[in-house]
């Protein structure tokens, strides 16, 4: 009986070619590898926007000795993209060259540790850590219950809410490079400032540990519930979206200097932007990524023309267009 074409057998140590968009994909030694490696994997399902093109190979690691050893394997022969829930992404329709890391249950564990302090896994969604810092009575984490993602991209882009970010609370984390080899890098060396980390191209987050203070579980309770009703209250949180779009110029809001701009509700194919938040872009009408890119640049081009104030994007933007 014939294969699938996305099925082989793992025995003979090596993927087959992958036929994508521009060429074909170097095939990739396999033997030891116990995770799910796709070719041409479909990541539209995976990103909060629902568009985009395909990765080249998707790849989901059984733990954290088979990313090692996956990460090995390539040798720095392909680029590597870690990930997460996809919350804060645009995945252009061109697809995404080299290889995407999808952490998995085998990385979402949070433990407890010593000093008020939780080491968490790179796959741990925010909402998560918060409310086991709040059942340990752990204060200063709240925030994250207020951030759409996971620990690894909240390490990478220093995500923050609620005047808080990850640079207040983050001691170490675990990376593995491009090579395989895993190191631990304090916070101080990822070189933190707004949304952005010095975070070695390529390198993955697989754990990081946070620092909290002693607190009193129904009052962090009593704040998380606070910051989970104002995101109800101001977001498209129910929508097709990618989360907050542009970041605050200093001493502004960009929300209202889109406004202002007269971009409320604005169009562009598929894509709007929120007529409740105007720093969301939203999917509304099966949008292409090039519908959601372009409508934020046409922002960006109005808010520059009406303010003189230049957005930055706070939403990363990866592969081909």
């Amino acid at each position: 009986m014939e294969q699938p074409d996305d099925v082989w057998n793992w025995d003979s140590g090596m993927a087959p070619d992958c036929e994508v968009e521009g060429g074909i994909a170097a095939p990739i030694d396999t033997h030891g590898v116990r995770g799910k490696l796709t070719p041409d994997a479909p990541l539209a399902k995976l990103v909060w926007f629902k568009a985009g093109g395909h990765a080249d190979w998707l790849f989901e690691p059984a733990d954290l000795e088979d990313l090692k050893l996956f990460l090995e394997r390539l040798d720095g022969d392909l680029p590597v993209m870690a990930l997460g829930l996809g919350s804060n992404m645009i995945v252009r329709d061109g697809g995404v060259p080299g290889v995407v890391i999808k952490l998995g249950k085998p990385f979402a564990g949070i433990e407890l540790g010593d000093d008020h302090t939780l080491v968490c896994g790179a796959g741990a969604h925010g909402i998560l850590v918060a409310s086991a810092a709040r059942d340990a009575g752990i204060a200063g984490m709240e925030f994250m219950r207020g951030i759409p993602g996971t620990v690894g991209g909240f390490v990478r882009m220093n995500g923050g809410a609620y005047d808080r970010e990850v640079s207040d609370v983050l001691i170490d984390c675990d990376v593995i490079m491009s090579d395989g080899q895993c190191i631990t890098l304090p916070a101080v060396d990822l070189q933190y400032t707004y949304r952005h980390s010095a975070l070695p191209e390529g390198a993955v987050v697989v754990r990081a540990r946070f620092q909290g203070e002693p607190g009193d579980p129904e009052a962090i309770g009593a704040k998380m519930d606070e910051i989970g009703a104002a995101r109800e209250n101001s977001q498209p949180l129910r929508t097709k979206t990618g989360g907050s779009t542009f970041k605050n110029p200093p001493g502004r809001k960009a929300w209202q200097l889109v406004d202002e701009a007269g971009c409320r509700g604005l169009r562009r194919g598929g894509a709007q932007v929120s007529e409740k938040h105007t720093n969301f872009l939203i999917n509304v009408d099966d949008a292409t990524s090039a519908d959601i890119e372009g409508l934020g640049e046409e922002v960006k081009r109005r808010v520059y023309e009406h303010s003189g104030v230049m957005l930055e994007w706070e939403i990363q933007r990866v592969g081909r267009p």
